[in-house]
């Protein structure tokens, strides 16, 4: 009788393994052939891509934000833009409408960031080109992109002052600028 109990878990184990095969071999064939999304989808998507060529070097976000990006889409935007004497200006953009260079292994992008400081009149206090690079590369086109820039000027009488931030598509020649007004309260 024990012998018979023991063929028994047997098949059943054989039946198990069995069916776990197949559905591992069922799993990396849906691996390897993923479904086509919808024509509604593909038409969407190809709709996306002419709105993005055509829309040019823009933003869909820039502002001042109450701490450094951590990642797309994950800021705070700041209550008011009143900063004392010294304190760290943190400014989240999102950049979107820039070209991509094809790759062996993909598609490429690359912008640079220039900023000038300015008093309310418009004189320049301080500026710098190719202030930062955003690049990047994947086999799809990056288009989730975030630029977090921390910008601290010391000094500064109390006043309001402009922070114009330009940027410029390094791939596609196209370049677009954002200005951001703030006041200087004073010393910390």
């Amino acid at each position: 009788m024990m012998l018979v109990g023991k063929c028994a878990f047997r098949q059943t184990l054989s039946a198990v393994l069995i069916a776990t095969g197949l559905s591992a071999g069922q799993l990396s064939a849906q691996a390897q052939s993923p479904a086509s999304p919808p024509e509604a989808f593909q038409t969407a998507l190809a709709a996306y891509d002419q709105a993005w060529a055509a829309a040019g070097l823009s933003f869909t976000a820039a502002t001042f934000a109450s701490s450094p990006s951590t990642g797309y889409g994950e800021y705070t935007p700041r209550a008011d833009a009143t900063f004392a004497d010294g304190e760290a200006l943190s400014v989240y953009a999102e950049p979107v409408g820039y070209d991509f260079q094809e790759t062996e292994g993909g598609y490429a992008y690359e912008l640079t960031a220039d900023y000038r400081l300015l008093t309310k009149s418009g004189q320049v206090l301080a500026e710098q080109e190719n202030f930062a690079t955003f690049s990047g590369s994947g086999r799809s086109k990056q288009r989730e992109l975030s630029a977090a820039l921390t910008f601290q000027f010391s000094g500064l009488p109390a006043g309001d002052y402009q922070l114009e931030t330009s940027f410029t598509d390094e791939i596609g020649g196209k370049t677009s600028a954002f200005t951001l007004p703030f006041s200087v309260s004073g010393a910390n």
